[in-house]
């Protein structure tokens, strides 16, 4: 479970970047940016998803 948290963590992270690239460094094809963000927003609610369901399972303990 904390593995797919981290693998979870890790994708948001890269989806934020290929928005930033699309922002910044290529043609201005806010399409590419639009989608990047929503893969970034799917993912963040799949993550808390996660979360809640390890906590529930007992897998993952809050501090």
């Amino acid at each position: 479970m904390k593995a797919l948290i981290i693998l979870t963590l890790v994708a948001i992270v890269i989806s934020l970047g290929h928005a930033l690239f699309s922002m910044t460094g290529g043609p201005t094809d806010s399409k590419s940016m639009v989608r990047a963000l929503s893969i970034r927003v799917g993912l963040s609610v799949a993550l808390f998803a996660f979360l809640m369901i390890g906590w529930y399972l007992g897998l993952v303990e809050p501090h």
